[in-house]
């Protein structure tokens, strides 16, 4: 066959994608360079394998942090300078970049190809991609830029070499502002437990990349402006639900640890144990970094339960991080407060939230449950297969919701896995990553592709019944 007649097919191929199926494609076409990158000498040494090259561009590019090598040592400087672009690439949004990059493809957009690009942005209105993309880049390379200066200057001034300290100010500025947890020590930040300007510093990065782009233009909007306006309502509700989940994390992590004698704190002086208890609140919202070991042995079932949770609600939409979003909860939560008062309509801060919100966010909550059920279930499996039976299911749970939250943080288990069990959380950061809705979009959109069948089921009504629940 031609040359020509086979780009021509794969154009055309490429015209009739949806945007949430040309996201998917995209996001492994990036993960199949970054492997075959990472496995190169150049990047790594002998130990690194394709497999644990797939496994790593597989974290870096959905910014989880899970690794099966030591980043530190299995990586060389370039090998690190590669990671580190792939988490760019990931945490700036997968979604953004793919849309970026449709505008090569899709040559003549109309009003409404750009109001579909605008799902893939979680942008409601239809402004131009490309500007919007150049606010992201810009505000994510001068907040990372902000924290790289000051972990070079202050916060890891205990390391003597100064090209050394630099690229390590910088790699852990990157990956803080995208929520990826990779860093370059094998115990993570634990050195710096005490070092309160390191830890300010992660975690303002974390919380500034899991806000999102619409919460942080916002913001800067109404810092920036002459007149005084209104926070939309949307940034009001990122903003109060972020900052009710970081302190219900951190008090409750004091309380369950010291409760049930918890070993992580009790052995530290009052101050560390709160900055350590807000870093870990604030770090379990899917940014990977601990400061304190996490385990079975060194953190209680009730605080890891607490962790859990925040792992699984996640950051914000937009961001840099993962889990079924604050909003997806604060809809989830109003629901469920017009339902006790016997309201028809739910109500958020004297504002009417549309019927197609609610159910959206209960179709988010649903599926990403039963997601996470089933790659504990086939986890299980593999480690039963394998003849481990030294892992808890509450620290096989965990590993579960940290891979499909995009968080990273681990009880050992991960590296212990066979290729299968890596394999279900590689496909689960992938997933997690892209969003449970995305994904069931790119699968639907390609069924009623093949059925044709999606409008005609517009036109049908269908007799109304109730159920008792």
């Amino acid at each position: 066959m031609p040359l020509r007649k086979v780009l021509t097919r794969s154009q055309a191929w490429q015209r009739r994608l949806t945007v949430p199926q040309f996201t998917v494609v995209t996001g492994l076409l990036v993960i199949l360079l970054g492997t075959l990158l990472l496995a190169t000498p150049l990047c790594s040494g002998a130990q690194v394998g394709l497999w644990e090259a797939l496994f790593t561009a597989t974290s870096a590019i959905t910014v989880t942090g899970l690794s099966i090598i030591d980043v530190g040592t299995d990586l060389t400087g370039f090998g690190q300078g590669v990671l580190a672009v792939m988490i760019l690439a990931g945490g700036l949004g997968l979604m953004a970049i793919t849309t970026f990059l449709q505008g090569f493809v899709v040559k003549g957009t109309g009003l409404r190809r750009r109001l579909d690009r605008g799902k893939a942005l979680d942008e409601f209105g239809v402004g131009g991609v490309g500007r919007t993309f150049r606010g992201i880049a810009l505000t994510a390379a001068v907040l990372i830029l902000i924290g790289a200066t000051l972990l070079y200057g202050f916060g890891f001034s205990d390391i003597p070499d100064r090209g050394e300290r630099l690229w390590a100010a910088l790699f852990h500025s990157i990956s803080a502002y995208n929520n990826a947890g990779f860093g370059l020590w094998s115990d993570s930040l634990e050195r710096y437990r005490s070092n309160g300007l390191v830890n300010l510093v992660i975690m303002l990065l974390i919380v500034m990349g899991g806000l999102g782009w619409r919460v942080t233009s916002d913001m800067a909007g109404q810092l920036l402006s002459r007149r005084r306006r209104r926070l939309s309502l949307h940034t009001r509700l990122v903003l109060r639900t972020s900052i009710l989940l970081v302190l219900i994390g951190a008090i409750g992590l004091m309380l369950t640890e010291w409760l049930n004698s918890g070993q992580n704190f009790l052995t530290l002086p009052w101050s560390e144990r709160w900055l350590a208890a807000l870093f870990q609140s604030v770090t379990a919202r899917t940014a990977g970094f601990n400061t304190v070991p996490i385990s079975v042995e060194t953190i209680t079932e009730s605080g890891t339960l607490l962790v859990m949770t925040l792992m699984f609600i996640g950051a914000s939409p937009g961001g840099t991080g993962g889990g079924i979003k604050t909003t997806v909860v604060a809809a989830l939560m109003a629901a469920t407060r017009s339902t006790l008062r016997g309201r028809d309509a739910v109500v958020i801060r004297n504002r009417e939230i549309s019927e197609k919100v609610v159910l959206r966010a209960v179709g988010i909550t649903v599926s990403s449950l039963l997601f996470v059920l089933v790659m504990t279930l086939l986890v299980s499996f593999a480690s039963n297969f394998n003849g481990r039976d030294d892992f808890t299911f509450l620290a096989m749970l965990f590993t579960c919701i940290s891979a499909f939250a995009t968080v990273g943080l681990d009880m050992g288990v991960t590296s212990e896995l066979s290729h299968f069990g890596q394999g279900v959380l590689l496909v689960g950061m992938f997933v997690g990553r892209l969003g449970i809705w995305l994904l069931l979009s790119a699968v639907w959109d390609a069924m009623s592709q093949e059925q044709n069948h999606l409008h005609r089921q517009n036109r049908i009504g269908y007799p109304h019944e109730d159920l008792y629940v």
